[in-house]
């Protein structure tokens, strides 16, 4: 099967809004073993999407579009594909009861504008959409297939994983199953250096690395005509790539460091507290995105400022004056002192410079030093992170989830 993908909004051709939408589909498509050898963007017009349509279908079986199905004027992809196919715009009782429900609950007025989305090309069959008020749709015609998504990319997503990918499975005749390695504390290069002959060897499985916000993933895909058959030839591959990356691999499936982090800690009856400088609150609010964690989490410090570091960590004013606020030693203070004031067992603390200001020869930006007590026992990691002032803290945050995470994996296997 032969892919295309097109991606509707005159704002994505100004450069207004990244195309991830294309990237993500176009990866979800390799994992099946569909071949996508085009992607176009064009704009809001009903004669340029319905040309754009026709040109992709003397190319490809099936084609994804995404965006322009909103309630404005100027999103008609779905009349664009009407048009194209020749066809009528029918209203689906169904997706206007869903909108009339979804307005109703929140106070307000169904208009005019929304009831347009439910409307779609004759013979269309209606993917209903959790996340949004526009309905996903897929048109088979002459052995070939159009799905029309919606546009924002938490819509997206999850149409693709509970409804079009199934749907191709199906269509293709195989089992496709994917497991996503996890990996943290190891760059992107280096971790491709560990398993390139892995990488260049694939063929099925397929092996997909992808670069995230917080980490790295690998996404091992296999297929064959049974569960069982597509089992026997995914897990050797993961077990191997496993067994390469060691520590560097924090779980396998779809969770989150700080989700594993959290679970070592509960498991181990272990409290936890944090002390803040410059990542002002982000490795709190990462540890209280797991939703049990109020069994462990005990309190968060932001000691932005060097007389609070005094006055709420008990950090020596000695100490800062010799080494400065950015420096092992402070760091060290400020985890001990974290974890004297909430009486924690673990304490994380997080002191650097963020950026874009305030570096110098010595100490430039993006340096960043990551204090751990753990029962007693201090550690510090020194951290250089490069990028924005945003990229900093969040690579901080990530670092030290990540050094708290291999000590407690640790202790868990003595």
């Amino acid at each position: 099967m032969k892919a295309e993908i097109i991606a509707v909004g005159t704002e994505l051709l100004m450069g207004e809004i990244l195309n991830s939408n294309s990237r993500d589909i176009a990866r979800e498509l390799y994992n099946l073993g569909i071949d996508v050898y085009h992607q176009s963007v064009v704009g809001d017009n009903l004669n340029r999407v319905s040309k754009e349509l026709e040109t992709a279908f003397e190319r490809a079986d099936l084609v994804i579009t995404t965006g322009g199905l909103g309630p404005t004027r100027d999103d008609l992809t779905k009349e664009a594909a009407a048009h194209f196919l020749k066809r009528d715009m029918i209203l689906d009782e169904e997706s206007i009861k869903h909108l009339e429900d979804f307005f109703g609950s929140r106070g307000l007025p169904l208009n005019e504008g929304n009831k347009r989305q439910a409307y779609f090309p004759e013979g269309a069959k209606i993917i209903p959409n959790e996340n949004g008020t526009a309905p996903a749709c897929i048109i088979e015609f002459d052995e070939k297939v159009l799905v029309i998504l919606p546009g924002p990319p938490r819509e997206v997503i999850p149409l693709m994983e509970k409804y079009i990918i199934p749907y191709l499975e199906k269509r293709t005749g195989k089992v496709f199953i994917s497991d996503i390695i996890n990996i943290s504390g190891i760059g992107e290069g280096h971790m491709e250096e560990k398993i390139m002959d892995i990488i260049e060897a694939q063929e099925n499985p397929t092996v997909a690395p992808y670069a995230k916000e917080h980490g790295l993933t690998l996404r091992v895909t296999a297929s064959a005509s049974t569960e069982q058959e597509t089992r026997l030839l995914l897990e050797p591959v993961v077990k191997k790539i496993c067994d390469r990356l060691g520590m560097d691999v924090y779980a396998i499936g779809d969770t989150t460091l700080e989700a594993v982090v959290a679970s070592l800690l509960i498991e181990q009856n272990l409290s936890i507290s944090v002390a803040e400088s410059c990542s002002g609150g982000l490795l709190a609010g990462r540890l209280i995105n797991y939703p049990g964690i109020s069994k462990v989490f005990k309190e968060g410090f932001i000691t932005y400022s060097n007389e609070s570091k005094i006055n709420t960590l008990g950090v020596d004013s000695k100490i800062l004056s010799n080494y400065g606020a950015v420096s092992e030693e402070v760091a060290k203070q400020m985890a001990k002192g974290a974890a004297n004031r909430a009486k924690s067992d673990v304490a994380l603390s997080i002191t650097g410079i963020a950026g874009p200001d305030g570096g110098t020869d010595e100490k430039p930006v993006g340096l960043v030093y990551i204090g751990l007590y753990l029962l007693g026992e201090v550690k510090v990691m020194k951290m250089d992170s490069w990028g924005s002032r945003d990229n900093v803290r969040r690579r901080a945050v990530s670092q030290a989830l990540d050094m708290l995470r291999r000590e407690l994996q640790i202790r868990a296997s003595k």
